[in-house]
């Protein structure tokens, strides 16, 4: 029964972001046309100097604010009159970055040129003490100058993606990266360690569940001192799925008896309180309506469905009217972006697709249209969606931009990922 419940599981992974009243479609009627210029001394290393000229055009194409010029061009930092205005590529903007490193550490010189004058509209100096942490220092560039022309914000950019990965049979890591996948951090090694979730919005911290121990444990980990300690176990399962806006309560959800449901544990007075009563599955409880009420899946209608019920109220209602096996999702505001199992294929292939609707109107659009998209999750951002993408034994990271309805894939190299926070 407790594998069958946790497969259940890992296919309704969901969280939620913080809600706020947004507007789904924002636009830029004409898109200015950006070229790269690498001004960064001819001897330093060359690439590593292009590697930075790819994150830098990859993060102006994702966010959906520019046309992007793919060629890569050199040029003096201060500029002539050729550089600074490149008539023969018409262009509107130019970003010139020089590029230095020192051992681990880097500096990044950086302009943006109006290509009509000539002249620099915004000049900054970037540091970093993590060489290998310089994807990061790239997409900081980027929502720079994005902010620069007025651009809705792409902040998302700079947010750290959690995520755990299957490495082999009982395997596992938690893992630390941008949301490219260019960097990598491994954080948690040894064993089954899963479901990881952030623990704030600094994210300075992190909870996630081990299996290797006598029962399932709930870890915290903190990320400044490397220190982590056991927060609750118990038998049959254990995940941690949501955390207060305050930081001060867990959802979880728990089997002890073969039964899931989900309860909330008070981190201060170490109390856990149940808040489903069902005799089937109630899984993977978020917190929605100023932490009033949880939302979550569960089959008490038959097919997995997404439910609300409040805290102390056993009433619940259905969230969710369109197909008949939800088994993630994520919201913003009266949002809802969730993944729905479709088909099963001769071979035993599901298609799971993503569908973002309106809990006000009746407002609903599919999001992707082939193979397995799982575990959606918002940004920050309402516009930016992240979510796993299945190919067989592989799997990537994709991220979904809603105004300009692109998709993009980022493959993990090593490993497949199980489940992801943001």
């Amino acid at each position: 029964m407790i594998k069958k419940i946790i497969c259940f599981l890992l296919l309704t992974l969901f969280s939620y972001a913080n809600d706020a009243t947004v507007e789904i479609v924002k636009k830029i009627d004409v898109l200015p046309k950006i070229a790269i210029q690498d001004a960064s001394p001819r001897t330093s290393d060359a690439l590593f100097r292009q590697s930075f000229f790819k994150l830098l055009v990859g993060d102006l194409r994702v966010s959906s604010h520019f046309q992007v010029l793919d060629e890569y061009l050199q040029s003096s930092y201060e500029g002539g009159p050729l550089e600074n205005f490149l008539s023969e590529k018409r262009v509107d903007l130019i970003l010139r970055y020089n590029l230095t490193q020192d051992f681990n550490t880097m500096s990044v010189s950086v302009k943006l040129i109006n290509a009509k004058t000539g002249v620099s509209t915004f000049e900054k100096i970037y540091s970093l003490n993590d060489k290998q942490r310089h994807p990061f220092l790239a997409h900081k560039i980027i929502v720079d100058v994005n902010d620069q022309i007025g651009a809705p914000s792409i902040k998302w950019m700079e947010q750290s993606v959690l995520f755990a990965r299957y490495i082999g049979t009982k395997k596992s890591e938690i893992v630390i990266s941008d949301y490219t996948l260019s960097y990598q951090k491994i954080m948690v090694t040894g064993g089954l360690n899963i479901f990881p979730k952030w623990a704030n919005n600094e994210q300075n911290s992190f909870y996630y569940t081990s299996y290797n121990g006598a029962e399932p444990t709930i870890y915290f980990y903190d990320l400044k001192t490397g220190a982590r300690r056991s927060i609750i176990s118990s038998a049959g399962m254990l995940v941690c799925s949501d955390v207060s806006k305050d930081g001060t309560k867990l959802l979880l959800t728990m089997a002890p008896k073969d039964q899931p449901d989900i309860y909330m544990y008070d981190l201060r007075s170490k109390k856990i309180t149940k808040i489903t009563e069902y005799n089937g599955i109630d899984v993977n409880g978020n917190f929605i309506d100023n932490d009033q009420r949880i939302a979550f899946v569960s089959d008490r209608l038959g097919n997995p469905d997404i439910f609300a019920q409040g805290i102390y109220d056993k009433s619940f209602e259905k969230l969710v009217y369109h197909g008949k096996n939800k088994n993630s999702i994520s919201t913003y505001d009266n949002y809802i972006v969730y993944s729905s199992r479709e088909a099963e294929s001769e071979f035993g292939r599901n298609t799971f697709n993503l569908y973002l609707i309106s809990t006000k109107t009746d407002y609903l659009r599919q999001l992707t249209a082939t193979g397995e998209n799982l575990y959606p999750r918002f940004a920050n951002d309402p516009d930016t969606i992240m979510f796993i993408k299945q190919y067989g034994n592989q799997s990537a990271l994709g991220i979904i931009r809603l105004n300009a309805n692109k998709t993009y894939h980022f493959t993990l190299k090593t490993g497949k990922l199980q489940s992801i926070d943001w």
